[in-house]
Formats: structure tokens, C-alpha cells, sequence
């Protein structure tokens, strides 16, 4: 199978200060899918500027055709399904259909306490994930839904027309751990990964790839206690957070190494940042844009 390349674009430029452009520029340069987080704010990004992910994902499916769109990830730190079903449904109408629903357990940032709760432990974030995921799923494919649950609750919930892509959209789930792996089999039609996190500060690229390999191997379990073959998951790599850090976009031939290691492993979509100075994700935009261009045609 074929490496797709996507991008993910974050929401911190002003629509009319270069955020049009930058979604636009990713459909000319051909990428696959450009998504962006779902986050109140992020990391270093903090205390500055930071836009939402629904309207921004709206704006740019204004300005775009053929590019899909997404977030990578949404999580229930701040969302409720039937809310979050409803936008959805909208966007995927504006879109004609090319949204990717990329969802996770969130985790202990800032978003976990801006509407000011306590921050969830790791066993509530998982329980909330699995009937997070489970309601959404019913409410993109159901005109209505009443359901009870330990943590969300839906009353004749209407979601009429229900989406363009039918079933539903896609979800890409991000998962390493066993729950979340099961999650990914039964509700994904895509699995995402960032590598393994643990490695980040003192692993090695060559760690890295033999921890993916494990959770790549661990999807496969997964999906075959259901009966499904994960040769029909995609299986997406958001990049920038395992030991190579910028390196892969260093040059052409840095990224096609990097690229075809991952892709042995099962990756089928590899996600880059779209380049932001002064920051984790800075990169010399040439570089990029020859990477978006060619790098495809050399992976297939």
C-alpha cells in the first residue's frame, strides 16, 4: 500500500494573517489530509494566540475542495458527544464529506481543568474514553438517541440528516493502551500513534520503531479478538514526538528514510507539522514543500 502524507496545521495564526493561506497551500502542495489540534490552548502556545478547532476546520473547508480534514485529536476533556455530534455533522455537510473525526483519551494539561474540574485519573479518562467513543459512534449514525450512562446522557438527542459519509465519518482513534487498542478495532477505521512518549527524552529512533512495531503488533490482537483484519485500519503517525524530533525534515532524503522505516512497520499515513518558527516545530519551509511534493511518488 501507497504512504499517504498529511499535515497537521495548528490554529494559532489569525484566519486573515496567514491561517487561510496556510490550509490553501496545503491543498496545492497535495497532501492527503491537514488537520489541526482540538485543545483550549497547548503547551507552549499557552499565552498566545490559539483558535478553535471546529471553526477553524469550517473555514477551511470554505477555502478548500479535495483536501480532508480533521482533528488530531479531539478528547472528552472538554467535549459532550451530542454536542460534539451535532458540530460534526454540520462540518462534514460544509465539507461535502471530507472530515476525519481523530479522537483520544486527552490527558492532564491545560484542558483538563479549564472548565474547572479536577484533573481525571488515567482509569476515569480511559472509562470516559470508551463511552465517549461508543455515544458518539450512535449519534453519527442513529436520527436519535436517548441513553444513560455513568458519565454522559442523551435525551432524544436529533441528528438529522446525520453525516455525508455514510455510515458515518471516519474516526482515527489514538490508542497505545489495551483499552484504547479495542476501542480502535471496534469503533476506527484508522488507529494513531505518536510512538511511544516514554521514549522521547532519552530513547533512540531505532527504540522508537521497535515500540511501534509492538503496538502495531498489539492492534493486530486486537482486531482479531473481534474478527476484523487490521489490514482494514488505516494507520496513522503523527509525527515530532518520538527521538527523531526535527530531524526527518532536515532534507528529502532524511524524511524517505524515516518515511520507509515506518511504513515496513504497517504506517500507512504519516502526519507533519506545518512549520512554525521559534518553536518544537520549526523547519526550513522549503524543505517542507519539497518534501510534501515528492516525497509521495518515492514511497509508493
Amino acid at each position: 500500500m501507497s504512504l499517504r502524507l498529511s499535515t497537521v496545521i495548528l490554529p494559532y495564526r489569525r484566519w486573515s494573517e496567514g491561517g487561510r493561506e496556510a490550509w490553501q497551500r496545503a491543498e496545492q502542495l497535495g497532501f492527503h489530509s491537514a488537520y489541526t489540534y482540538d485543545h483550549l490552548s497547548w503547551r507552549s502556545f499557552r499565552d498566545g494566540p490559539w483558535f478553535g478547532a471546529v471553526p477553524t476546520l469550517t473555514a477551511a473547508a470554505a477555502v478548500t475542495e479535495q483536501l480532508r480534514l480533521g482533528t488530531l485529536v479531539t478528547s472528552p476533556n472538554f467535549r459532550h458527544p451530542v454536542t460534539l455530534a451535532k458540530e460534526l455533522i454540520s462540518l462534514d455537510d460544509i465539507s461535502g464529506g471530507r472530515i476525519t473525526l481523530g479522537i483520544g483519551a486527552g490527558g492532564t494539561g491545560f484542558d483538563a481543568t479549564a472548565l474547572g474540574q479536577e484533573p481525571w485519573t488515567p482509569r476515569e479518562r480511559a472509562d470516559r474514553f470508551a463511552e465517549f467513543v461508543a455515544v458518539l459512534d450512535r449519534l453519527l449514525t442513529e436520527d436519535s438517541v436517548s441513553y444513560e450512562g455513568d458519565f454522559y446522557s442523551a435525551h432524544e438527542a436529533r441528528n438529522i440528516p446525520g453525516c455525508v459519509q455514510r455510515p458515518r465519518l471516519p474516526f482515527a482513534v489514538a490508542a497505545t493502551g489495551p483499552r484504547g487498542l479495542r476501542l480502535a478495532a471496534r469503533y476506527g477505521q484508522a488507529w494513531v500513534t505518536t510512538g511511544d512518549p516514554k521514549l522521547y527524552e532519552n530513547g533512540t529512533p531505532e527504540q522508537s520503531v521497535q515500540a511501534i512495531r509492538g503496538q502495531v503488533e498489539k492492534l493486530t490482537d486486537a482486531c482479531a479478538e473481534i474478527g476484523r483484519d487490521v489490514a482494514g485500519l488505516d494507520k496513522i503517525m503523527l509525527t515530532g514526538f518520538t527521538p527523531d524530533r526535527g530531524r526527518p525534515l532536515q532534507s528529502l532524503d532524511a524524511f524517505v528514510d524515516f518515511a520507509g522505516r515506518h511504513q515496513e512497520l504497517g504506517i500507512t499515513e504519516i502526519v507533519i507539522h506545518w512549520p512554525i518558527p521559534d518553536s518544537d516545530f520549526a523547519a526550513d519551509e522549503k524543505v517542507f514543500e519539497q518534501i510534501a511534493m515528492d516525497v509521495a511518488a518515492q514511497l509508493r
